[in-house]
This record gives structure tokens, C-alpha cells and sequence, in this order.
């Protein structure tokens, strides 16, 4: 099995490259499942009805999400129903949506769970903890287990992959936008990429137009963001899992330009 991981989607240009991209990959690469962030998709900021069928029938089979998920507060009409859209699963026990779903493949249950860091983000349940009390269920009822951690710090993302190497099948970071270098299998086997990075402007600061963050930063007043256009990237890792032990055997960084 050949899963496919995408970074997060930003606007309407990174909405775009996805849906002109991802078939063309899933052909060439013969991959059977792909899941991708999309809290960003929808003008830099949330995720709406529209907009989550634009992902999907450009490919996804399972939009995951983070902290900007609430950003547009038309989500709310989709998220309680469609059974491939998740949330950070440490949100409080009464928040909309779910934190993970099973999706069938084949004679397989893939398990798809979200969660947010804390470091520098905003307050969550512990995800080391939830993540052990939700083992035991996913391991029963899944195949393969894979995590979008989406969280800012690096050392919080390697942390949690090496707590739960050999337990997961895989654990991506998603949220800081910059796609990292250090694909791996990690010794106990499960696949790890600090980073996926994302889908949208390449000549921008994290999908938006460059000049309103600088203005941010130089003077500490609010800079309204808008997203930017131009060449986009395209930031994944496709991971090869054995079909008989349902491990990982390699992951490979996707980087695709648009253009080229």
C-alpha cells in the first residue's frame, strides 16, 4: 500500500495546485490513499463546505485539520457529518467533530488520527496521553495507524514520534508550512517527517503575500493577511507500507513545482 501525506493546503492557488497535482501523482506513484490539511484551504484561514469538496474531488480521502480549523465558522455545517473531515482529537470532549476516523481500503482499516501540540500553541489536552488511551481501540480496529501532528515546535514532533515508534505506522508534523529534510524510519519502525510543509505560493511567507508580515513584524501592529499567488509548491511524503506486516518500508519527501 502507497500512502500519500500532504502538507497543509493554503487558499485558493495551493486548492488548486492539489487538485491538478494529485491525480496526476496517484497515477504515476499507484497511491492508494491520500490524506491531506486542509485547515488552511479556504482563503488562508478555516475550512468551509465548498471548499472540502473541492479537496476531495481532487483526491483526498481523509482531510485532517489544526487549531485554524474554526477559522470559518461555516465548518460547523459539515463537521459533526462528513466522516473523513477531522480536528485535533485534544481538543475538549465536547468540541464539534472527531478526532480520528477509520477508512477502509481494500480488506485494510487505515486509522487516521489528528493532534495538536502545545508548545506554542494554543491549549490542548496532553496528545501523549490521549494518544496512549486511544492505542489500544486503534490497534484492534486498524491495520495501520497514521498521526498529523500538527504542532510548532520540532522537539514536541520528535518527542511524540519516538514515544510511539513501533506503535504507529507513521507520524508526520504538519502546521509551520516548511516542508523538512529528515524523512526516516525510526528504529522501532515507524515513519516520521518532522514536517510535510505545504501547498501554495512559493514566493510568500507561509502561503501569504510577503509585504502586510513584514509589516507585522517591523512594527507590532496588526497587518490584515491576504493569501499570495504566483508559482506554487506542492509538500507531501509518500510512505510504502508492507502489505503483509502492515509496516512501513520507506518514505519518500515530495516536492513538486508548479511550471515544471
Amino acid at each position: 500500500m502507497r500512502i500519500l501525506m500532504v502538507g497543509d493546503v493554503v487558499g485558493r492557488p495551493g486548492r488548486y495546485f492539489f487538485m491538478e497535482q494529485t491525480p496526476e501523482l496517484k497515477a504515476a506513484k499507484n497511491i492508494d490513499v491520500v490524506i491531506v490539511n486542509g485547515e488552511n484551504a479556504a482563503h488562508g484561514k478555516g475550512l468551509t463546505p465548498a471548499v472540502f469538496d473541492e479537496l476531495t474531488r481532487g483526491g483526498a480521502d481523509v482531510v485532517t485539520s489544526g487549531n485554524h480549523i474554526w477559522d470559518n465558522g461555516t465548518v460547523l455545517q459539515i463537521i459533526d457529518s462528513e466522516p473523513f473531515l477531522i480536528r485535533p482529537a485534544n481538543y475538549p470532549p465536547d468540541t464539534p467533530g472527531k478526532g480520528f476516523c477509520i477508512l477502509p481500503v481494500g480488506q485494510k482499516n487505515i486509522g487516521v488520527v489528528n493532534l495538536s501540540g502545545r508548545t506554542f500553541m494554543p491549549p490542548m489536552d496532553c496528545p501523549f496521553r490521549l494518544m496512549e488511551k486511544m492505542l489500544t481501540f486503534l490497534q484492534k480496529q486498524c491495520d495501520v495507524i497514521l498521526v498529523d501532528f500538527h504542532a510548532e515546535a520540532t522537539s514536541e514532533k520528535l518527542a511524540f514520534a519516538n514515544h510511539f515508534d513501533g506503535h504507529l505506522t507513521a507520524v508526520v508534523g504538519t502546521h509551520t508550512h516548511v516542508q523538512t529534510a529528515d524523512e526516516k524510519i525510526l528504529p522501532n519502525g515507524t515513519a516520521y517527517i518532522t514536517d510535510l510543509g505545504m501547498v501554495g505560493a512559493e514566493n510568500s511567507v507561509l502561503g501569504m503575500k510577503i509585504e502586510p508580515v513584514i509589516k507585522r513584524f517591523i512594527t507590532g501592529r496588526p497587518s490584515k493577511f491576504e493569501v499570495a499567488e504566483g508559482t506554487c509548491i506542492y509538500c507531501a511524503a509518500l510512505i510504502d507500507i508492507d502489505d503483509k506486516t502492515n509496516r512501513p518500508k520507506h518514505i519518500e519527501r515530495i516536492h513538486l513545482k508548479s511550471g515544471r
